[in-house]
């Protein structure tokens, strides 16, 4: 059964106790935090975007996320909140002169310093590798030290000169409390918005109706002005002037005008004109022949009798 030949076996050997919590290595995370992406975890390169929440990302692993529609995004629980790309803030910032990155070290026999940082604080100089704490500004990118905007209090960035307020000032890689924080402010805003977006929209369809009532409806000019005594009398006078005027209309027009039931027809034989304009026509005696001048029948001529 084992123990034989003279071991003497010791108690955590033979009694099986709690597993030991494992500690995480601070430095290890802090290098994982400040020079990887949260989503992919690559190297950060330039483009840099943070969150609102204050986690860094890089630009195109961002683009990447939201274009896919498969079912592995599910397991992009970081990226979870953002839901386009205007949920995150592309960063503006400031290089370290003193980092050399791997151009110090191409045969790999220097040592590495990983608390060495590629960005600084463009005010104080502090380095940006999670030993002090940093953050940035939602509406303009800028990335400051705390420490920064603690000593130098302006409500206006170091760098560009935008203005902001304490809501714009997002920690980067802050404590589960700053997450807390970040985000019930982050679902503040986003229901401001939507209830700005509700209330935008009656404004418009009202604008709209008032624009549409004001083409319909006539101008000063337009409408009629004066007593309606007045008005009367000069719609009684415009009807006793168009009735005359419309009978002589008619009268002139001989097209399509028609003789009016009480005219009587006249002869031209009763009318007082000369006997030379009366011969003219063939209801006068001179056009009137008898039997014995008017043509045979046999004939077509009118000229034979």
């Amino acid at each position: 059964m084992g123990c034989d030949g003279g071991t003497i076996p010791k108690r955590h050997e033979l009694v099986k106790g709690p597993k030991k919590v494992e500690k995480v290595d601070k430095d290890a995370e802090l290098v994982a935090q400040w020079n990887y992406c949260t989503l992919s975890q690559e190297i950060l390169r330039r483009p840099i975007v943070a969150c609102e929440l204050g986690r860094l990302y890089n630009k195109d692993a961002i683009i990447e996320f939201l274009l896919d529609k498969s079912s592995e995004k599910a397991l992009g629980k970081a990226a979870s909140h953002i839901k386009s790309i205007k949920n995150v803030t592309e960063l503006r910032l400031s290089d370290n002169p003193a980092w050399e990155g791997d151009k110090g070290n191409t045969k790999g026999d220097k040592h590495d310093d990983l608390q060495r940082a590629r960005f600084i604080c463009p005010v104080v100089g502090l380095e940006m590798n999670g030993r002090h704490r940093f953050c940035f500004l939602r509406g303009c990118g800028c990335v400051f030290s705390e420490r920064a905007l603690k000593e130098i209090k302006t409500e206006v960035c170091h760098t560009c000169g935008a203005a902001f307020q304490e809501d714009d000032v997002i920690v980067l890689n802050g404590t589960k409390e700053d997450v807390e924080t970040l985000e019930r402010r982050m679902e503040a805003r986003r229901l401001r918005a939507k209830l700005g977006k509700k209330t935008k929209k009656p404004k418009v369809a009202e604008s709209l109706s008032k624009s549409d009532v004001s083409e319909e409806a006539p101008g000063p000019s337009k409408m009629k002005t004066g007593k309606p005594e007045e008005t009367s009398l000069d719609s009684q006078e415009k009807k006793s002037t168009s009735a005359p005027r419309s009978a002589a209309h008619g009268s002139s027009s001989g097209k399509a005008g028609k003789p009016p039931c009480g005219a009587m027809k006249r002869s031209i034989a009763d009318s007082g004109e000369s006997e030379a304009y009366k011969s003219l026509f063939t209801t006068h005696s001179s056009a009137k022949r008898s039997k014995e001048e008017s043509a045979h029948w046999v004939t077509h001529t009118s000229y034979c009798f």
